[in-house]
């Protein structure tokens, strides 16, 4: 799901040692390459070279300016022979060079995660267009939403109309409809070309599996492999209400066997609070008042479709869930007011999200599928209505059926996809696999919206099968499904009901 809100601006912090530059490169008027260490924790200092990849903004239109792309590669220890696996960040809009000079957690772990990747071989690390710390930002300040009513799918989708409309006249410079993922697949063959490699492996989850699946459509005879988590196919850009209700009812079935929970849970569980709660809202919205941070009371009006997005609240960590929604069924519902509250201020928003959705956009058939879902009346469109609703507004061209519905391909393929999965739900790997015969799924249960490593966590040898894959394509070491501990559930922050 991205919608407005979900595109925020999340500022990165400066925190590990990097030693300035020995050396700059300069190959042409296309691409500039710096030599750089990093010290790390441990004391150990690695090398590793970050550059800009310089493209025309606007693909199509010769003449067009060019735009800087950020890109970062850490050579393998030693020859492998495989070729080099090109990582592709999520988002879109994520930002993640900084994981060199940052020493926050998310980007420590990053960091020690691409290092493992010499054991495949070299790793490079490409940047989004529009959104990359060496070249431009795009970012757009949407509307504050009022306070006094209720969030409505059709508020929002004339949000996202305005938010697209602004966007062009504060950018003039620019041209707004070369962000479109065709161009983002060809920056990826850019960059190969302009460091002098034949073929590449892809490495991407959720927008970065995406981006590879369209680096695959469009230049298939570069990809000699891949391995995609929490698959995003180019149809899927908008999630079917069903599969993802799916994914909330796998949730709750743990959690309804979980002793910590028992005493807070109605008869019939997790899912009956849900629906209880639905009820509730559908009847009358509700008025909260609470204390800001400065110890002024604000009140907000939450109504059935407030609801509709709470109910995909804190799954991204499947264990806080179901303490939120039964401190909702309970009628506690400060938390959640403070969350909307923050939620409906005027923020900034990234772009290139829209941008690249809108143009992609979805099959006829599918948008008849998603708004006639039985799961709509419970989650709503949220997921896709504002999109659709702007995709004229925004400037990037529609791809058209031929680029989004899937193809056969013969590119090997490691699919890993949890079916805790509330963001791209597993289904879309269901769905594609028959279209890739070389294609290998893992399944997770209980597996979240995550990378392919970090699902992989409680199975070692599952880790190393996938190095091994992306060095020889090898799959015989694949398992097909895996399986992690039942989280421990947060319990709700109040005494249970007698």
């Amino acid at each position: 799901m991205r919608s407005i809100r979900r595109l925020a601006f999340l500022p990165l912090a400066l925190l590990f040692h990097v030693t300035p530059a020995s050396a700059q490169q300069a190959t042409g008027d296309r691409i500039v390459i710096e030599q750089r260490t990093v010290k790390l924790s441990s004391g150990e200092t690695v090398r590793y070279e970050i550059g800009t990849l310089y493209v025309p903004e606007n693909r199509s239109k010769p003449a067009s300016r060019r735009i800087g792309i950020g890109f970062a590669r850490i050579k393998a220890p030693r020859p492998t022979g495989a070729p080099p696996v090109f990582w592709l960040p999520g988002g879109p809009g994520l930002s993640v060079l900084g994981s060199f000079t940052d020493n926050g957690d998310a980007a420590r772990s990053r960091l020690r995660s691409w290092l493992t990747f010499g054991a495949a071989g070299d790793l490079v690390v490409i940047e989004q267009r529009g959104y990359t710390s060496r070249g431009e930002m795009l970012v757009e300040t949407a509307d504050a939403s009022p306070l006094d009513k209720p969030a409505s799918v059709q508020a929002d989708a004339r949000a996202m109309q305005a938010l697209a409309r602004r966007a062009v006249t504060h950018n003039p410079d620019k041209d707004l409809s070369g962000y479109t993922i065709e161009a983002f697949a060809a920056d990826v063959d850019d960059l190969r070309r302009a460091l002098g490699y034949d073929k590449i492996s892809l490495f991407g989850g959720s927008f970065g599996s995406q981006w590879s699946l369209a680096v695959m459509r469009f230049h298939p005879e570069i990809v000699a492999r891949a391995v995609l988590s929490s698959v995003e196919p180019l149809n899927n850009g908008f999630d079917m209400p069903s599969h993802v209700f799916a994914a909330l009812q796998r949730i709750a079935y743990d959690a309804d066997r979980d002793p910590g929970l028992a005493p807070y849970l109605p008869k019939g569980g997790m899912m009956a609070a849900v629906r209880a709660l639905q009820r509730r809202f559908a009847a009358k919205p509700i008025r909260v008042a609470i204390p800001d941070y400065a110890g002024k009371e604000q009140t907000v009006v939450l109504g059935a479709e407030d609801l509709q997005l709470a109910l995909l609240a804190h799954t991204d960590e499947a264990e806080h869930w179901p303490a939120f929604i039964l401190s909702l069924y309970y009628g506690h519902y400060d938390a959640w007011a403070r969350q909307t509250i923050e939620d409906r201020r005027a923020g900034p928003v990234k772009l290139i999200g829209p941008l690249a959705d809108s143009s992609l956009g979805v099959t006829s058939d599918r948008e008849h599928q998603m708004r006639t879902d039985p799961a709509v009346g419970l989650l709503g469109s949220w997921n896709f209505e504002a999109n659709l609703a702007s995709a004229p507004d925004w400037p990037t061209p529609d791809m058209g059926d031929a680029v989004r519905r899937p193809r056969v391909t013969s590119i090997p393929v490691v699919f890993v996809h949890g079916d805790w999965d509330t963001s791209t739900p597993i289904e879309n790997t269901l769905g594609l696999l028959p279209y890739f015969p070389n294609g290998h799924a893992i399944l997770v249960h209980r597996a979240g919206h995550d990378g392919t490593f970090y699902q992989l966590r409680e199975n070692t040898a599952a880790k190393q099968a996938i190095y091994d894959f992306l060095r020889t394509g090898e799959t015989r070491g694949l398992p097909t499904d895996a399986s992690l501990a039942a989280p421990r559930f947060e319990i709700p922050g109040f005494a249970p009901p007698k």
